[in-house]
């Protein structure tokens, strides 16, 4: 059995945000999204998770698959 997933509120807003800033969708941000196959999210999550699908199909994002580290300290 797989272990149930569960995103901190706001992550999917949080991943769209950084990854429409940044242009590239994470290896980090993959596992995220992972807690789509909860079928807990709302409309706006739903509608968010889609517009970042459909912001990779057409380019606009790229997929990565290094970690990002923060260099901030």
């Amino acid at each position: 059995m797989l272990p149930q997933v569960k995103l901190i509120p706001g992550a999917i807003a949080e991943i769209l945000a950084s990854s429409s800033d940044s242009g590239v969708l994470t290896l980090t941000d993959r596992y995220g999204l992972m807690a789509i196959l909860d079928e807990s999210l709302d409309e706006q999550e739903q509608r968010a998770v889609n517009r970042l699908l459909r912001a990779v199909l057409r380019g606009k994002i790229k997929i990565s698959n290094k970690i990002p580290f923060d260099d901030s300290h």
